[in-house]
């Protein structure tokens, strides 16, 4: 995994996760996976659209996570 990526669940965050956390997430995941950090011109519309699809996914996610003793996690739709 890569170490810059923070967990974005309680008890770890101790409030709910922003639109930034969870874009800066993806963001981080597309880098590590892509292998760039920027990408070429040329790529930029492909890096982009899956920064968006997986910040939308990890929004999701955090929506559905149930914390053993606690309620149902709420985060804030991913801006797309």
């Amino acid at each position: 995994m890569c170490r810059s990526i923070k967990t974005l669940r309680p008890p770890v965050l101790p409030e709910e996760a922003t639109e930034e956390d969870i874009r800066a997430a993806a963001l981080q995941y597309v880098r590590k996976v892509s292998g760039f950090r920027a990408p070429a011109a040329h790529n930029r519309e492909v890096f982009e659209q899956a920064v968006a699809e997986i910040a939308e996914s990890t929004a999701k996610l955090l929506r559905g996570i149930e914390v053993r003793g606690g309620a149902v996690r709420t985060a804030p739709r991913a801006v797309s």
